[in-house]
């Protein structure tokens, strides 16, 4: 692999992947499914599932799909593109959110970066109220949670 790297450095990666699979095993090229189930049970009201985002990527329909898996239909799950004037509209779908348990997805937080410290004060005042609350937020890998 040192010869191929130095004489066809494009060929490498394709190499590296057949050596692991011949040794190891086909597993260990293939990354692992996202388990949203799984994820959903390490969540709990003041710890909000975060997704993020590459280019292309949409986990909206997992999440309503597993959403009406466990009976949230309806407006059970609420949504919002965040941006501009949009933190005081989502603040109002989480505080309708603790009275009836249902899912606040909160999509594109890195175009609302000034709302992000009112959504954590948020999340520490709603410890105690609903447990069935969940938040699930988008965002781009350029954000910094």
């Amino acid at each position: 692999m040192v010869v191929l790297r130095c004489l066809r450095p494009d060929k490498i990666v394709p190499a590296v992947q057949a050596f692991i699979v011949e040794n190891l095993g086909q597993s260990y090229i293939e990354p692992p499914t996202f388990d949203l189930m799984g994820s959903y049970a390490d969540s709990h009201c003041c710890a909000p599932l975060i997704f993020i985002l590459s280019p292309g990527a949409d986990p909206m329909a997992s999440l309503l799909k597993t959403g009406q898996d466990m009976g949230y239909r309806g407006n059970m799950i609420q949504t919002i593109s965040l941006g501009q004037g949009q933190g005081p509209i989502a603040s109002q779908m989480i505080d309708a959110a603790l009275k009836d348990g249902s899912w606040v997805v909160l999509q594109n937080c890195h175009l609302a970066t000034s709302w992000m410290p009112k959504l954590e004060k948020i999340c520490e005042e709603v410890y105690s109220k609903h447990y069935s609350i969940r938040y699930m937020t988008t965002m781009h890998s350029c954000f910094a949670v």
